[in-house]
């Protein structure tokens, strides 16, 4: 018994060493650089479509479904680690709530925004949380109830999610945001298919890694702290 006693520490004082903000991009990193260029296969399907409106019509409404399921995985992602370091209902819901909210908006929008501008393109600033308040709500609020009831079942559902939710999270974050530059003003990305690449790896993989872990576990542990 004091050998299982004096090891918890010794565990969790390992656990908490290897939890570093580098450790876990890192970690992601093969994640991202695999669903990234899985989303450009895609998006070059895509291109097979006829031109003008109907593909234009057709990246916009993709955009806003992966965009939509991606608040989904990354506020189920939130609330699932939260619930690991910290069972406090009233400040998972904060955090369920806002977090997967701004990174996904950052994530989604804002990045390949100033992407697309930095390329000196004339692109146009879209935000679903104002026009679409009414579809984003629905999609953040199942994604926060999924996270707390896998929560529940213990340690088999968190190891599912953690290999294959996140890599899902992470494809569907670097297809949101690839559809994003499309619909918004960047329509022959392929010519720039290096530097898209590069910026999408960078622009996907540490917004979803500090929205699905090192966030939400910041805020659990910060609780705890305060308390003692």
């Amino acid at each position: 018994m004091d050998h299982m006693h004096h090891s918890g520490p010794h565990e969790h004082g390992a656990l908490e060493h290897h939890h570093t903000v580098l450790n876990e991009i890192l970690c992601h990193l093969p994640y991202a650089i695999f669903s990234v260029a899985l989303s450009m296969i895609m998006m070059s399907l895509l291109a097979f479509l006829p031109t003008g409106d109907q593909y234009g019509d057709a990246c916009y409404r993709l955009f806003h479904n992966f965009h939509f399921l991606h608040i989904l995985f990354a506020a189920t992602g939130t609330m699932l680690t939260f619930r690991r370091y910290s069972k406090n209902i009233w400040l998972a819901m904060l955090v369920g709530f806002f977090v997967p909210l701004v990174f996904c908006t950052f994530s989604d929008a804002v990045l390949p925004y100033l992407g697309g501008r930095m390329l000196n393109l004339d692109m146009h600033f879209h935000w679903c949380m104002l026009s679409h308040l009414d579809t984003v709500l629905p999609f953040l609020l199942v994604g926060m109830i999924n996270g707390w009831v896998m929560g529940l079942h213990g340690q088999t559902l968190q190891m599912f999610y953690s290999i294959g939710f996140h890599v899902m999270h992470i494809f569907i974050s670097a297809m949101a945001s690839l559809l994003y530059l499309v619909s918004f003003g960047f329509s022959d990305w392929w010519s720039y298919m290096g530097i898209v690449f590069l910026f999408k790896i960078v622009a996907v993989l540490i917004p979803c890694t500090l929205s699905d872990i090192v966030v939400p576990m910041l805020f659990a542990r910060m609780k705890k702290h305060t308390a003692k």
